[in-house]
């Protein structure tokens, strides 16, 4: 299964959203954003929600314990 920096870096470049404008949707940053998707940093639960939110997926397929995207 998928990690989260990789999930994460795959559901923005298939929203075709950049890094600064889905920090500014999810209450982050893009710098944040960018150390998400390196595996340097890891987000807040609030983060992690707003982010499972923004894509419509749910937060263990975010963090990959589960390949299916679809909120229970």
């Amino acid at each position: 299964m998928a990690t989260f920096p990789e999930r994460l870096k795959e559901l923005r470049k298939r929203h075709k959203i950049s890094q600064k404008a889905l920090g500014e949707a999810v209450s982050g940053s893009e710098g944040g954003i960018q150390k998400y998707e390196l595996g340097v940093n890891k987000p807040t639960m609030d983060v992690l929600v707003n982010i499972a939110d923004y894509f419509d997926v749910s937060v263990d397929y975010l963090i990959g314990r589960s390949d299916n995207p679809e909120r229970r």
